[in-house]
């Protein structure tokens, strides 16, 4: 059987806090970034309810409705292909490579976006499910939809990882998949994941733990006659 891992990528594998801090700290100063990034995760899930915007779009509007002076509203849209992957992952996910694992990134991003951060990752994935291609963001279940659709992997060999708990965890939930939820912050959420870490340090161990690599009988060998 097929064992297939799927990944959010902003916040998962990419510091998407850090670097959409980073840019409203330029734009509006460091007093105002921790503020105005809460603003933006209340912003954000709005902008994306019908699917009919880009993330470049979704940033961008985001920005306008912060408040960016003229000029500086498509600053985090041109920041995001900087943003860096998180020390751990590169080695974690090569580290699932090598147990045979199969990667997928499902995120709620572009094309070019996903592109400029698997540079950052600097690791191969199977398939990637982006918004901009299905025209649909997480947490409606089109991503695992069409990732099914388009890799036949087994459920019983497929497990989800993601840092958002609305974005990943819920529709994980809510679609009987198994899931690790990467709580980096120690946050608390009604709803639970199948397991729970604070990076990806331990996620080839827990992955082969809930789904684990099967092994080949050995072959029998007929008695001396």
């Amino acid at each position: 059987m097929e064992r297939w891992a799927s990944f959010d990528c902003y916040g998962t594998l990419i510091d998407w806090d850090g670097g959409i801090r980073a840019e409203l700290a330029r734009v509006f100063g460091d007093a105002q970034a921790d503020e105005l990034l809460s603003r933006y995760h209340e912003l954000e899930p709005g902008l994306q309810q019908d699917g009919a915007l880009t993330y470049r779009d979704v940033l961008t509007e985001a920005m306008r409705r912060l408040g960016a002076p003229a000029g500086s509203e498509h600053g985090l849209a041109e920041s995001l292909p900087g943003w860096r992957a998180f020390p751990e992952v590169p080695g974690a996910l090569e580290e699932l490579r090598r147990r045979g694992w199969k990667l997928a990134i499902l995120s709620n991003t572009d094309d070019d976006f996903i592109s400029a951060s698997q540079v950052q990752i600097g690791v191969p994935f199977d398939e990637i499910v982006v918004a901009q291609e299905i025209g649909s963001y997480k947490p409606a279940h089109r991503h695992w939809e069409e990732f099914f659709a388009r890799t036949h992997a087994p459920r019983a060999g497929h497990v989800h990882v993601g840092a958002s708990i609305f974005h990943d965890i819920e529709p994980a939930d809510e679609l009987g998949l198994k899931s690790v939820w990467i709580n980096r912050t120690g946050e608390s959420a009604a709803v639970r994941p199948t397991r729970e870490l604070a990076d990806l340090l331990a996620l080839p161990e827990t992955l082969d733990e809930l789904v684990p690599a099967e092994r080949l009988e050995p072959p029998l060998v007929p008695p001396d006659l």
